[in-house]
């Protein structure tokens, strides 16, 4: 099988309570296709400026992420900033250039378009309807969104999720986009919607994951201080896809897997500041923390 993750790659401005932090590397493609790497050989297609640093290139060739998709455009790189509170799971927007990001509209190389998962990180949902209609027929699409496009562009996003397998989304958008309070109408009622599975991330409280015959929870890594909780969402769906491209089959038991790694993909992103914890993490520290969750759940 292949991977295909198509997002932002970026510069993230963080705020904390306890620190600030400007023009660090980031962005949904970022993330996921690293934390992915530690299970296959994601493909990325993304856009940066000419501003974007070598040394992140490298890192992603020494992870062997496939870079064909990724275009090197003039101008900056795509850059956000926002302040968490004392709460990590909420955080405001400060400050938003799409520069390069603008204008992305991509067209997949050839190799690409016979893969058979393709995650739309959050991107704009006519994008992503562009790009799945670029691909032949892949077995698993992922799409994940924000409250801005539920907002206001719903019906383009309605569009591309009744196309997807599996939805990945927060507990406030599946409720925003649902307009239900609790989480397993809301999670159904995105079943009825098109994907066969929703994925829904609770932050510290862990995920949901929701199937016609499947229902599963998965704890998050106990963790006393979150450094930065911004990549965490993207680093899950990393996790999830990139376990779920290793192995034969999509059964129940290996979602559950998916599901368990994709949470401990989180749980190391949100130990330091960007994809600093992605430099130095190994396979090993991996594979440690897997069963340190099955511990946590076993009774």
């Amino acid at each position: 099988m292949s991977l295909v993750v198509v997002g932002s790659l970026a510069f993230d401005t963080i705020e904390t309570p306890k620190e600030r932090k400007e023009g660090i590397v980031g962005g949904s493609c970022t993330y996921c296709a690293l934390a992915a790497s530690y299970f296959t050989s994601p493909k990325m297609v993304g856009v940066v400026g000419e501003d974007f640093p070598q040394e992140t290139i490298a890192l992603f060739k020494k992870r062997k992420i496939d870079l064909q998709g990724l275009e090197f455009a003039k101008g900056k790189s795509f850059h956000w900033e926002g302040r968490y509170g004392h709460d990590p799971n909420h955080r405001i927007t400060l400050k938003l250039e799409m520069n390069v990001f603008a204008d992305f509209k991509p067209k997949l190389p050839q190799a690409y378009k016979g893969s058979e998962i393709l995650f739309l990180a959050n991107i704009h949902p006519e994008l992503q309807e562009d790009i799945l209609n670029q691909f032949k027929n892949p077995k698993w699409v992922a799409m994940d969104t924000i409250n801005h496009w539920i907002k206001n562009n719903r019906e383009a996003l309605l569009r591309v999720l009744r196309r997807c397998n599996l939805f990945f989304c927060n507990d406030e958008e599946v409720k925003l986009l649902t307009k239900e309070i609790n989480l397993f109408k809301a999670g159904k009622k995105i079943l009825e919607m098109g994907p066969s599975l929703v994925a829904i991330k609770k932050g510290e409280h862990g995920a949901l994951i929701l199937g016609k015959e499947i229902v599963f929870g998965v704890l998050a890594h106990p963790c006393e201080d979150v450094i930065d909780p911004t990549g965490a969402g993207d680093s899950f769906a990393g996790g999830f896809l990139g376990y779920l491209d290793s192995v034969t089959e999509g059964s129940e038991k290996e979602l559950r897997r998916a599901a368990v790694y994709g949470s401990v993909m989180a749980s190391f992103s949100i130990e330091d500041f960007g994809i600093e914890r992605f430099k130095t993490l190994t396979r090993q520290e991996v594979k440690k923390r897997f069963v340190e969750f099955k511990k946590l759940v076993s009774f």
